[in-house]
């Protein structure tokens, strides 16, 4: 996998990668950026919950499970001072769909953490990464 970016003014970047999408970043106003754009952390906080959002629902899919509406939410904790790592993460599950089983969901979720997941297992080395899993009925 390759990535880059590529500078446009002050704290402006556009990066792309191999699948050649585009997408832009910024640093916060504090820092002197414009923050027209994603700040780089955030794009770990997205990566994390795009790379286990995908693991559980196709999981669920093979376990016959009838998602009708799935969201997962990260909420990332960081130190104050240099470098600002991830300290805690939570990630909240939220699925919505017909008789559930809240079991098959709790192993949909434990086997993107333990197996599958490349962004949690990274993540994982430096921040205590915890769970919530929201289940509604449809």
């Amino acid at each position: 996998m390759d990535a880059k970016v590529t500078w446009s003014s002050g704290l402006s970047f556009t990066g792309t990668a191999d699948s050649g999408y585009m997408i832009a970043l910024d640093g916060s106003k504090s820092v002197g950026g414009q923050e027209a754009g994603f700040l780089p952390m955030e794009l770990f906080a997205i990566g994390l919950a795009g790379c286990t959002a995908m693991d559980v629902i196709s999981i669920l899919a093979k376990m016959r499970q009838e998602v009708t509406n799935f969201e997962v939410k990260v909420h990332a904790d960081r130190k104050n001072e240099h470098p600002k790592i991830f300290t805690e993460i939570m990630i909240e599950y939220i699925v919505t769909g017909v008789n559930l089983d809240p079991e098959l969901v709790k192993k949909a979720v434990r086997l993107s953490e333990e197996r599958y997941c490349p962004a949690q297992a990274i993540l994982s080395k430096s921040a205590q990464i915890n769970h919530k899993i929201t289940l509604i009925d449809a």
